[in-house]
C-alpha cells in the first residue's frame, strides 16, 4: 500500500483545525506520487487526473491556509459564508481560475497560470487527445506527460514553500521526498 493511503482514508480533519491544511498537503502529495506511477505505466488519462486532483487539493491547503485575508478582501456576506463553509472543503472545478486569482492577489504569484495547467489536464482526462483540438489542449500523450510533470514538479515547490508556515509531520516528509525522487527519475 502507498504510504499516505491510510490516512487519506480516513475523514479530513475539521477545517477549522490546523491538521486540516496539513492533510490536504499529504493528499495532494499522495496524487502527485500517483500521476507520476501512471505516467510509468503509460496511463496518460489517469495520470492527468491525479495531477489535477493533486493540484486542487494543493489550492484547498491554500485557501484555507489564507482564509483569513481572504475573507478581507471579498464584499458580501454571501461571498464570505461561502467561502468559510465551503470552498476549502470542496474546491469546485468551476470556480478555480476564480479562486486561484484570489490566491494570486495574496502573492502566490502565477497561480492562475498554473491552474490554467490543472484544467487543461482536467480537460485531458475526460476527452483524451485530440489532433483539432476542439475539445483538449493536447494532441498527443507526449504533451500530457510533459505537462503533468511540469505541474507535480511546481506543486513540489510550491509544498516547500510552505513547510514553514504549515504544521509539518513524517508521512509528510515521507510523500514529499518520494515525490521528489520520482521526478529526478530515482525510483
Amino acid at each position: 500500500m502507498s504510504m499516505g493511503v491510510e490516512t487519506l482514508g480516513k475523514p479530513l480533519p475539521k477545517p477549522t483545525s490546523e491538521d486540516y491544511i496539513s492533510a490536504r498537503l499529504l493528499e495532494a502529495l499522495t496524487e502527485a506520487s500517483l500521476a507520476l506511477e501512471f505516467l510509468d505505466k503509460g496511463l496518460v488519462r489517469n495520470a492527468a487526473g491525479k495531477a489535477f486532483q493533486a493540484w486542487r487539493a494543493l489550492l484547498a491547503s491554500l485557501l484555507r491556509l489564507e482564509l483569513d485575508k481572504l475573507l478581507q478582501t471579498v464584499k458580501s456576506d454571501e461571498e464570505r459564508r461561502w467561502l468559510m463553509d465551503r470552498v476549502a472543503l470542496r474546491v469546485p472545478t468551476s470556480r478555480i481560475k476564480t479562486l486561484s486569482q484570489m490566491l494570486e492577489s495574496l502573492r502566490h504569484n502565477s497561480l492562475s497560470a498554473w491552474s490554467d495547467k490543472a484544467l487543461d489536464l482536467h480537460d485531458y482526462q475526460y476527452n483524451g487527445p485530440d489532433p483539432d483540438m476542439a475539445v483538449s489542449k493536447y494532441r498527443s500523450r507526449e504533451e500530457v506527460a510533459v505537462d503533468v510533470k511540469l505541474l507535480v514538479r511546481e506543486l513540489v515547490r510550491r509544498v516547500e514553500e510552505l513547510k514553514p508556515r504549515v504544521k509539518w509531520y513524517d508521512e509528510l516528509e515521507n510523500m514529499h521526498g518520494k515525490v521528489k525522487e520520482a521526478l529526478s527519475g530515482k525510483r
